[in-house]
């Protein structure tokens, strides 16, 4: 997940994939807000360049990254637009049954459809798939199930599905704020969560990858999170309020003790991760008259600073400099910011239909590029040509999952949510 300071998109597209891509983005109807699409657009192409890169750029890759981060950069600029959406999607609705319906349909088809595929193409011997160890095959199932995977000591089937488990993590987060009537404290939320990150580098908290895991066993874990999420989503979205609030605590509270003693990064970047997607919903709520604009500053500042403080204070680790982070991090709020001050300008529209279908692109790549790895094998000497080529295929693609899965699913799901709105 790494952005690259090239426009490998522009000669991607053939005239026919553009046009495409125009045409799709008359399908994303009216609510969606073009810059924040925009900047999925950006991310998704830095996330794409970053995984090809080892493919077909390999040596330019170990040039940039102790410079730039990709990876951080395109991760974090997807976070803050997930903090700036979702809370309000919650909102919205007024209704957490609904806004669960709405996130399971526009999350899970094309994840299941990807993974299915995934799945056959490894049973044909045309791509590789990771080593579980001893986690037998429904421990691994359960724990993509519930898109916790990367907090559940289970490896990815798909190494980018480690961002799911974060997003999963927070929207668990927002519906326990929503449901004790904490959900407008976000600025206080971002800033107790960035402090904390710095708290722990400075404590010196390192714990072992999956330690939880590690404590009571993998399977264990498994078991009781999946229980406890099915019970917190269910009761989250019950009508008596004791029980809505009950379940949004539980989910809550897993989401954090997990994030803090099970991931597979760093404590403190778990943090960081969390207080960025807050920080977006703070500036969510300046953007619409729930809070100033002196407050999302001021919050804004302090989650960088302690970010900054954590990653600069951070003893290091595998793929990791100091300098490649910071510079990713500060890159990835400049982008949100300059997205934020052109949110009343015309965008590109290849650009807005970039973000239309960027969950399709964040998806659907690793699973081309584990074809071409198993099959034709990655290049010795870097290559462009074959770097473009994979865009012009990769795109189309794309497309075309977005609309036979990704629009009718969301279609689907709005129908459901209108059918079980509570009066």
């Amino acid at each position: 997940m790494e952005s690259p300071p090239l426009h490998p998109a522009r000669p991607a597209y053939s005239r026919s994939a553009k046009s495409k891509l125009l045409a799709a983005v008359a399908t994303a109807g009216p609510s969606r807000l073009a810059w924040l699409d925009a900047l999925r657009g950006i991310a998704a192409l830095v996330v794409v360049f970053d995984h090809s890169s080892y493919t077909f750029l390999a040596d330019f890759r170990r040039e940039l990254m102790p410079q730039f981060n990709t990876s951080r950069y395109g991760i974090m600029v997807f976070f803050l637009v997930s903090g700036y959406i979702i809370p309000a999607s919650l909102e919205r609705r007024g209704c957490v049954r609904t806004f669960w319906i709405g996130r399971i349909f526009r999350v899970y088809p094309l994840w299941a459809a990807v993974l299915t595929v995934f799945l056959a193409v490894n049973l044909l011997g045309i791509a590789q798939m990771r080593d579980f160890g001893q986690q037998r095959a429904v421990t691994v199932a359960l724990a993509h199930a519930t898109m916790l995977q990367e907090l559940l000591g289970t490896p990815n089937l798909l190494l980018i599905l480690w961002t799911l488990s974060y997003e999963m993590a927070f929207y668990l987060l927002v519906v326990a704020l929503f449901t004790v009537r904490l959900h407008r404290r976000s600025a206080a939320v971002a800033v107790i969560l960035a402090v904390l990150a710095t708290v722990s580098v400075t404590a010196g908290v390192v714990l072992p990858v999956s330690a939880l895991s590690g404590l009571v066993g993998t399977g264990s874990l498994i078991a009781f999170a999946s229980i406890a999420m099915v019970i917190a989503i269910c009761c989250a979205s019950a009508r008596p309020p004791v029980l809505r609030v009950f379940g949004g605590v539980l989910g809550g509270v897993l989401a954090l003790v997990l994030i803090a003693c099970n991931g597979t990064i760093p404590v403190w970047e778990g943090l960081v991760i969390l207080a960025v997607m807050f920080l977006g919903t703070v500036v969510y709520r300046a953007d619409n008259g729930q809070s100033t604009w002196r407050c999302a500053v001021g919050t804004a500042v302090m989650v960088v600073v302690c970010a900054v403080g954590s990653a600069y204070g951070y003893g290091g680790g595998e793929h990791f400099t100091r300098r490649g982070w910071i510079v990713a991090f500060l890159l990835a709020v400049l982008t949100f910011g300059a997205g934020l001050a052109s949110r009343s300008r015309h965008l590109p529209r290849i650009l807005t239909g970039l973000g239309t279908i960027s969950y399709s692109v964040y998806l659907v790549h690793p699973v081309l590029l584990a074809v071409i790895d198993t099959t034709i094998g990655r290049r010795r000497q870097d290559s462009l040509a074959l770097e473009v080529a994979f865009f012009t295929v990769l795109l189309p693609l794309c497309l075309l999952t977005y609309r036979c899965i990704e629009a009718p699913s969301q279609i689907w799901g709005r129908r459901l949510a209108r059918h079980l709105q509570p009066p």
